[in-house]
């Protein structure tokens, strides 16, 4: 049994990248076609060919590696005479072109949670319904029917977000925005009893919220937040890594979340259940939406840095010089390499250690 879950794990996980690599990649080669831009090869996984075909200008083609991908564009990183290159479209073009991979992605991410929705009978909201019992923030001010809006000046968009921005809190301690009887307000220290989860003080939510009944538009609306709410995850956590309030132990590289994907289709699989099922759909959605959003991020080698670019040369009116973007790029994607490189020992020494 244990030797068919690791099979149905790395299969899961196999599957789960490739899937998502593919539609990132689909985004940029179907804007290119829309656009006239010539697209050379369209190529799922990395490394040497294992098969291709040619249909009109285009090799389509599956590589050795089922990890990757990419979309090669005449003139994409060079200057090119053909009329139809990716450097000789207009700004506007090559700016939606790049843009588009990521943008399918967070879509995709979209449409998963609008699924996730469908079993639940009430959609939760950020209203307070009722406290614990034992609760002590209602003695620091909280009250049945406020609405969260914020916690320590972040805001609160949906219930996840409530549990999220009280993790980031290490004292239990935390300004607490709500909407109460139709006035916003801010209420200061409300305090919260706390819980050891790996050697960290985490305070514990002593209330419930209220649902909401489904219609069309409040599930749209719903899930549209949920998608902005974890997309903003990958800025919060950026900045948590950045300001020490999380360590480089916590992020989980390649194998890591290779990991929890190939658990949570495992347990989809050999334990049938909506629950199960539930789980492996949100973690699909959570790396989805976190590829699109990182992709997003001005960071060298990744589209975020390319579209930077882009805007500088609508703003000069000429783009700038090819070789410097690549230099850029180059020392870009060196240093991602090497954090990869990092992160993916991380995970390897917490799989065995079991920490």
């Amino acid at each position: 049994m244990f030797a068919i879950n690791i099979v149905i794990s790395i299969i899961a996980a196999i599957i789960v990248f490739s899937l998502l690599i593919f539609f990132h990649e689909l985004g940029h080669f179907t804007f290119a076609k829309i656009f006239k831009v010539k697209v050379t090869e369209f190529a799922i996984g990395m490394g040497p060919r294992l098969f291709k075909f040619q249909k009109g200008e285009t090799t389509y083609s599956i590589r050795a590696f089922p990890f990757g991908g990419f979309c090669a564009m005449e003139g994409e990183d060079e200057d090119s005479t053909d009329e139809r290159a990716f450097c000789n479209a207009a700004v506007w073009k090559r700016f939606i072109i790049t843009a588009a991979g990521a943008i399918v992605n967070l879509i995709i991410g979209f449409i998963i949670i609008i699924i996730m929705t469908l079993p639940d009978q009430l959609l939760a909201t950020t209203t307070i319904d009722e406290f614990k019992e034992g609760a002590v923030s209602s003695s620091y001010g909280l009250q049945s029917g406020d609405r969260i809006t914020s916690i320590n000046g972040t805001a609160v968009f949906v219930d996840t977000d409530i549990s999220f921005n009280m993790a980031r809190d290490r004292d239990g301690i935390m300004d607490i925005g709500v909407e109460r009887n139709g006035e916003k307000l801010v209420i200061e220290d409300v305090q919260f009893q706390t819980t050891q989860v790996e050697g960290m003080n985490v305070p514990v939510i002593d209330f419930w919220v209220y649902g909401e009944e489904k219609t069309v538009l409040s599930v749209l609306k719903h899930s549209f937040l949920r998608t902005v709410s974890i997309a903003r995850l990958v800025w919060l956590s950026l900045f948590d890594l950045i300001t020490g309030n999380v360590g480089l132990e916590s992020v989980a590289g390649p194998v890591g979340t290779m990991s929890v994907i190939g658990e949570a289709a495992s347990n989809a699989v050999t334990t049938f259940s909506v629950d199960n099922i539930m789980v492996f759909l949100n973690i699909i959605a959570l790396i989805s939406v976190n590829l699109g959003v990182f992709n997003l991020l001005p960071i060298p080698a990744l589209d975020g840095a390319r579209l930077v670019f882009l805007i500088i040369e609508g703003i000069r009116r000429k783009p700038v010089n090819p070789k410097y973007e690549g230099y850029v790029h180059m020392a870009g994607l060196a240093v991602l390499l090497l954090f990869m490189v990092f992160v993916t020992f991380s995970d390897i020494r917490r799989l065995i250690t079991g920490g």
